[in-house]
């Protein structure tokens, strides 16, 4: 099930932009503090680093993605997961728009 919308939280109003615009996200805060980041990814090849643990869920759109350590590439679509370790990072391929939220771990 994709998520479509998402209530009761803050949003942090000044956009993170990345990669020149490649990526831009805001950050979204939980009555509980639990803080996750809403964002696109536009067509490109990028690698991200993480800090904690992240799970990549698709709202919209798709992309391929390839964990550090792995050769392959792997499709996420609208409604599916991917989990990124900590301290990490893995790079993503993107040939439409990739509509996301990131939870952290």
């Amino acid at each position: 099930m994709t998520t479509e919308k998402i209530d009761g939280v803050s949003v942090t109003t000044q956009a993170n932009v990345y990669f020149d615009g490649k990526c831009v996200s805001h950050g979204i805060t939980f009555a509980d503090g639990t803080k996750k980041s809403v964002g696109v990814v536009l067509p490109a090849t990028l690698t991200f680093n993480t800090g904690a643990p992240e799970i990549m869920e698709c709202v919209a759109g798709s992309c391929e993605y390839k964990l550090a350590g792995t050769d392959a590439w792997v499709k996420s679509s609208a409604g599916e997961k991917f989990s990124v370790p900590g301290n990490s990072k893995f790079d993503i391929r993107v040939t439409e728009a990739y509509h996301y939220i990131c939870h952290f771990g």
